[in-house]
Formats: structure tokens, C-alpha cells, sequence
């Protein structure tokens, strides 16, 4: 059996996984304060043999994770960016630059999907992604998420509101013009990606995705978790777990 942890700046992802089943036998999201839950979660599947760890949220929370994980036994990696993984071949100039949620995210949308992508992960900031079909990571886009626009919004202004609003064609109030605005800045960003790589289809992933998904006007298909399906394809074919 193998875990995979996506450790985000919010959240915490994980899959419990046979190494040669395509299904999780569990998994979910815990925030940052709920990590020590984890053991408990697994407690009624067999055990993990290997921890997959892509971890963005700093150091304290893998140390974190590695405590309260230690009476499982199990080997423990800690996944990086690499040059070339599990088909992929990594665009920066400085592979090991890219942050690993993307990188893991490229693997995962490798192994489902063929063709020219359009790789988004939407959550506390939104990543934009370019994979042609032979497996080049060409470059792409880091912007806040929606919901950091909005708080900034709030923080850095006197007078507009940290306010729930809704989607309106034209906004007729302050928390509607917010939400309404914020929400066509990541649309508007992926669209303008995809109209310069026109035969490509968006996969779409993280937790803002099913706010972003209704109004796409690209070719879209919504995954759950990308990152953790590029960590069990990185395990299989890198790592020889399985």
C-alpha cells in the first residue's frame, strides 16, 4: 500500500492506494490544524508501505506529518521536481524550481489524458499550465485564486467588504461586483492561455475548481486531486513501488 500526501498552502490531500489499483481505498482533505487525525483516518485499512510526500507548505508541516505518521513504518519520500518523470520532461529553466503540486499535477494529467493540455489547479493561488502531447511542460501562469483576490480586496481597501456575493452578468452591489470580478480574472487568465494554445482541452483540479468549471468557455474536463494521481504514477514508474 501507498499514501500520497499533497500538502497545499490550505490543505492537506491524501490517497490511500493499493500500488497496483487505480482506485483510492480513501482519501479526502484535512487543513493544516487537523493533521494529527490522519493516522486515525487510515486506522481501519492495511497500512501504508511507502509515504509519497509533494510538499508546498514548508518544511514544519512535513516534520509535522513525518511525527505523526511515524508509528506506520513506513518509507518515507519526499518528492521533488525533477527534469524528466513518468513521461514528462520539465520546461524551466530550473527544473527543480517548479513547485512540486505542479509538477505532480503534470504527471497526473499526463497519465489520464492525451493530446495538447491545459493543466489548472485552482485553489489558495491558481497555476496555469501548458503540456503538449509529447509530453513537454512548456511553461505557464501563477496568479492568486479567487478567493486570495478577494481577501486582498478587503485587507488593502477601506471600504470594500469580505463579502459572499454571486456570479451576475452586471453586479448591482459591492459584494456581487467582487465576486462577479474576481471570478472573470481566472477565467479571463485561462482563456487567454487556451486561445494561445487553441487544440488543447483544460483539465481542470483543486478546490476552487467547481466555482471556475459552469463558466469555462474552453474544452474542459474537472479531476479530482491531479496531484496525488501524479504521485501513485510517479511511484509506479520512477519509484518501482508496485
Amino acid at each position: 500500500m501507498m499514501l500520497c500526501l499533497d500538502c497545499g498552502n490550505s490543505r492537506i490531500k491524501y490517497g490511500l492506494s493499493a500500488a497496483t489499483d487505480d482506485r483510492w481505498r480513501c482519501s479526502g482533505s484535512l487543513e493544516h490544524a487537523a493533521l494529527a487525525s490522519l493516522p486515525g483516518l487510515l486506522a481501519p485499512y492495511p497500512p501504508p508501505q511507502h509515504i509519497l510526500c509533494a510538499n508546498v507548505a514548508g518544511e514544519a508541516i512535513e516534520a509535522q506529518l513525518r511525527a505523526v505518521m511515524h508509528g506506520f513504518a513506513a518509507q518515507w519520500h519526499s518528492v521533488r521536481s525533477t527534469a524528466q518523470a513518468a513521461g514528462v520532461r520539465n520546461g524551466y529553466q530550473n527544473p527543480g524550481q517548479l513547485g512540486v503540486d505542479r509538477w505532480c499535477a503534470l504527471l497526473g494529467a499526463r497519465s489520464l489524458q492525451a493530446g495538447n493540455l491545459l493543466v489548472v489547479m485552482a485553489g489558495t493561488a491558481t497555476t496555469i499550465d501548458v503540456l503538449d502531447a509529447e509530453g513537454n511542460f512548456r511553461g505557464g501562469l501563477i496568479l492568486p485564486g479567487q478567493s486570495l483576490m478577494r481577501q486582498a480586496l478587503a485587507r488593502d481597501t477601506a471600504a470594500l467588504p469580505l463579502a459572499e456575493g454571486a456570479c451576475e452578468r452586471w453586479p448591482q452591489t459591492t459584494a456581487d461586483a467582487i465576486h462577479t470580478g474576481t471570478l472573470f480574472a481566472q477565467l479571463g487568465a485561462i482563456e487567454r492561455v487556451w486561445a494561445a494554445w487553441p487544440d488543447s482541452i483544460c483539465l481542470l483540479s483543486g478546490g476552487a475548481s467547481p466555482l471556475l468549471a459552469p463558466h469555462l468557455a474552453c474544452p474542459t474536463r474537472q479531476i479530482a486531486d491531479l496531484p496525488l494521481l501524479g504521485l501513485r504514477q510517479l511511484a509506479r514508474q520512477e519509484l518501482n513501488i508496485g
